[in-house]
Order: structure tokens, then sequence, then C-alpha cells
């Protein structure tokens, strides 16, 4: 290790589940670097979620996307002053590998360390990196996070390691829960249409697993879906609508969560919350399997190089087989 670093600066702007499965670093960069300050660069729109994170010092946020669909050179401007105006970081780590994060990071400083060519999608963000770190691009997205800081920071993350990791996030609110019953949140949304679990198989689910299931919605059209799915089961209710602080917090009270491969279903992870992953464009690479979180996979061969948006294979994981993975889950059957 190198005790002559005190202040780190974490470059990961988006997104939600990105974000989630990188946040888990800074507890073992706390245990190894106790005395240093750790910053974070993100979106804007994510920053709520880091303010949970205790080991951070600081937040920085800007809107690039804000300045892609508005092509304001004004904003521009103002977002390259502000990342100018951060400096002195002894490291600044770009954990996602892209071209535009590569670019914040060399604006934040010259001290920058990120994957090497061969090991992301963007090969060109390596440009402007002064070190980086060689692990395959197929790797487990987690693994993947934890090496490239552990890498440059001189100390090792195991499994072990990450098996008996502390909640990720600070729990900000209580939500008092029927005891009576099991609590399972189901996360039915997710950015592509092709990884989203079909509703009337949710329904199925809650209906044979009989305990309270709490449907957890976005947007309006995700609202609508879960609507549906509470007129067609006695046993669901609808999840309240939830800040992104909220939804950690709710995430945290449940028993069991059920969800497709998106940022609210990781959180369960990161809270230490047993959750199952419904996969079917993607594959397990996105999720860390531990013996209480667990990925179901539908039949379709993936590339992960070049992933299949029309991909609807998600459809075809059998209900009766998540019943028996939450049974297993829930009960210890």
């Amino acid at each position: 290790m190198n005790k002559d670093i005190k202040k780190i600066a974490i470059v990961r702007l988006s997104a939600l589940g990105d974000i989630i499965n990188s946040a888990v670093v800074l507890q073992f960069i706390k245990e190894a670097y106790p005395q240093a300050d750790i910053e974070w660069v993100t979106e804007e729109v994510f920053s709520p979620i880091l303010t949970l994170l205790p080991q951070l010092s600081c937040i920085h946020t800007i809107n690039l996307k804000r300045v892609k669909k508005e092509k304001s050179f004004q904003l521009f401007k103002e977002t390259l002053q502000t990342l100018k105006q951060l400096n002195n970081f002894d490291i600044i780590i770009d954990m996602q590998g892209l071209i535009k994060s590569a670019i914040v990071s060399r604006l934040i400083g010259k001290n920058t360390h990120g994957f090497d060519k061969s090991s992301t999608r963007e090969s060109l963000a390596t440009l402007f990196y002064k070190s980086t770190s060689h692990i395959s691009y197929e790797s487990n997205v987690v693994k993947r996070n934890t090496f490239i800081v552990s890498d440059v920071l001189g100390f090792n993350i195991s499994d072990k390691m990450l098996l008996k990791k502390k909640a990720v996030f600070a729990v900000s609110k209580k939500y008092e829960l029927p005891q009576e019953k099991k609590n399972i949140a189901f996360v039915i949304g997710a950015s592509w249409q092709s990884k989203i679990y079909p509703k009337e198989l949710i329904v199925n689910i809650c209906n044979s697993l009989k305990e309270n299931a709490y449907i957890i919605w976005g947007s309006e059209e995700e609202k609508r879906s879960a609507e549906w799915i509470v007129d067609n089961s006695k046993y669901a209710t609808l999840a309240p609508s939830l800040e992104l602080t909220e939804l950690v917090s709710y995430i945290s009270a449940m028993d069991l969560l059920i969800g497709n491969d998106t940022g609210p279903t990781h959180i369960a992870w990161a809270q230490n919350i047993a959750s199952i992953t419904l996969l079917g464009p993607t594959t397990t690479r996105m999720i860390y399997e531990t013996p209480k979180n667990i990925g179901l996979k539908s039949p379709s061969k993936v590339d992960i190089l070049k992933i299949n948006k029309n991909d609807y294979s998600i459809q075809e994981i059998k209900s009766e087989q998540i019943i028996t993975k939450a049974k297993e889950l829930l009960y210890g059957l």
C-alpha cells in the first residue's frame, strides 16, 4: 500500500446499478486507508444515493446528459470549470472505463488510473490514464470494480471479504412492515423492455408464495403494471412512490427481493438482503452471486460484447423455478 495516498477521487458517472456495484469498494478502501479522504464524481441524478455512503467526504455532480440534450455551450463550459476546480488528488480512479469518464478523470488531475485497452469497450479511454489495470472485460462486474481499486491502491479484496461485507448504504428511514408473513419486494421495471419479466407470471409467484408482496415501480408505465398485478393478486400491495434514498431503506426492510436486471434489484445485494435476479439478455456477470443472492438465467446465449436488446427470452424463465428458489431462500427448503 502507498501510505502517501491521502485524497482519492472515484469517477463513476452512471448508471444506478453500476454505481451500486461500485460503491462496495468504499468500505475496503477505508479499512486500508482510514485517514484518506474519498470523493466521488457522478451524474447529478444519481447523487442522492451517494449521500448514504458514510465513507465519502464529498460528492461532486455534473450533468453531461443535460449538456448533450440541450447542446448548451455555456453549460459545457460551466461543467469544465467545475471539474478543473477539483484538484490535489493523489489518485483519480475511473471505475467506468468510458471515454467520457476518462476525460472527466483527466480534467480533475494528472494522477489518473483506469482499465487498460484490452479491459474496456472504449479502448481510447486509456489515452487519458497515467496508469492502468488489466482484467478481462468479460469478468464479473463486481470483481472488475473491486480489482481496479485494490490493484492501484495496493491491497486485496477477496471473495471472503465480499461475502462478509457490511451493508453498503446507510438506512435513512425506518419502514415498519407486517411481521406475521414474509415481506417480498418485486422490482418489475428495467431500462429495456426485453429485461422485463411478464407481469402475469409475477402474479403467479405472488399467489403461490402467499406472502406479503410489495410491487416497486418508478415510471407511470411501471405503476400501471404494478396496479394490474395488485388487482390480480390479493397478496400484492402497491409500493409507495420512493425517492432513491427511500428506496434503499424500503428494500433494506425486506426478507427477499425478486427483480429484473436493473439498479433497484442490485440494492438488495448491496444491503445483504436475499435476492433473485431474473436475467434474459444479460448474464450473471452483472451480479455478485452469494448463497442468498442468486441469478436465474433464461436459455438464451449472450454475447457480452454485443448485447441483443431484442432477446426476450426472460419470458421463458418458468415462474415455478422462481417460486422454488424463493422458498429455499425464505424458508431454507
